[in-house]
């Protein structure tokens, strides 16, 4: 089986190194990638004598290194991990393994800081704790840490994830991929570390939390049309309802219609509920069917039971895979 090790960086060159000979120990064979973001330091260099395969990307994001990485590899099992040294290589067969043995498309590895506070912003632990949460709430299904940039990947989760998003909101997507495509998935707790001296992080808390929300709601908007335009359309009948009942009442007693631009505005905003429903319900259909050929590509693709048939369990018992 071919393992790819990708690691998108941007100004990494004091952690680069460890990184690329970590997990060239940890998962011998194995193959690292790194793709460049417009680095102004000598993070190529550093990448390049670690013995990494370098590439760039211009577009700036880590949506669009991750976007690149998936169309240009190809590989049976996909380690992403950041470039900043944070997260355990150590933890990466036990991933490879848990992703094989149970027959899965993704491994998340669950930041454990506990013995590194410094290592994860109080503000970033807060952002995230909020994030998982509300997408409980309106995907009806969550992660304990869906910003981890710490995963593994089938080659079927790769190869039918559209990758929409530009910057840091693309862990994001990756989970909400996986929740609306039915896809098995499990966590792993692994540890987190410190970055090294020099390396300082790149998200912004506050305009990068914006842009993950938007990017949420977009999601949300598109994946389910209906239960967000019949929201809107629900919120719209109510006002309707309140301007237009009382217009109503004042007619059946006196038979006129005392206030008429409070009428029409009431009759119009009822117009446009009943347009918004209607809306949601063509979309639904449109969205049902762009899943199906999701789920049709997704399926395109070996599953990593058929192609390690040894690292796989015999039976089902456990919920893991039959291996003919």
């Amino acid at each position: 089986m071919k393992t790819a090790v990708l690691i998108p960086c941007l100004n990494e060159e004091e952690a680069i190194t460890s990184v690329v000979r970590d997990f060239t120990e940890q998962l011998p064979g194995c193959v690292i990638y790194v793709y460049d973001n417009g680095s102004t330091d000598r993070t190529v260099e550093v990448a390049r004598a670690a013995g990494a395969f370098v590439a760039t990307e211009k577009r700036r994001g880590k949506g669009n290194v991750v976007s690149r990485m998936f169309a240009d590899i190809d590989a049976d099992i996909y380690v992403l991990v950041d470039g900043d040294d944070t997260y355990d290589a150590a933890a990466a067969p036990a991933m490879v393994e848990r992703l094989l043995s149970n027959n899965l498309d993704m491994v998340v590895g669950v930041r454990d800081h506990k013995d590194e506070d410094e290592a994860y912003r109080s503000g970033h632990q807060a952002g995230n704790a909020v994030f998982n949460k509300f997408l409980g709430v309106i995907f009806e299904k969550t992660f304990t840490d869906i910003f981890s940039g710490y995963r593994v990947f089938s080659k079927r989760f790769v190869k039918s994830f559209p990758c929409l998003s530009r910057g840091f909101e693309i862990e994001m997507e990756m989970s909400i991929h996986s929740i609306t495509a039915r896809l098995p998935v499990e966590e792993m707790v692994t540890t987190y570390g410190k970055r090294p001296e020099g390396s300082h992080s790149k998200l912004n808390t506050y305009k990068d939390g914006m842009r993950i929300f938007w990017t949420m709601l977009q999601l949300f908007k598109h994946i389910f049309p209906l239960k967000f335009y019949a929201g809107i359309g629900g919120v719209l009948a109510l006002i309707s309802l309140a301007l237009g009942l009382p217009i109503v009442g004042e007619w059946v007693i006196t038979g006129l219609v005392l206030k008429l631009p409070t009428a029409v505005l009431a009759a119009s905003i009822g117009i446009i509920a009943c347009l918004s429903i209607a809306i949601g319900i063509i979309l639904d259909c449109v969205s049902k069917g762009h899943m199906e050929m999701r789920r049709l590509e997704y399926l395109n693709f070996t599953s990593p039971a058929v192609i390690c048939p040894d690292c796989c369990p015999k039976d089902n018992s456990d919920g893991g895979a039959i291996v003919k």
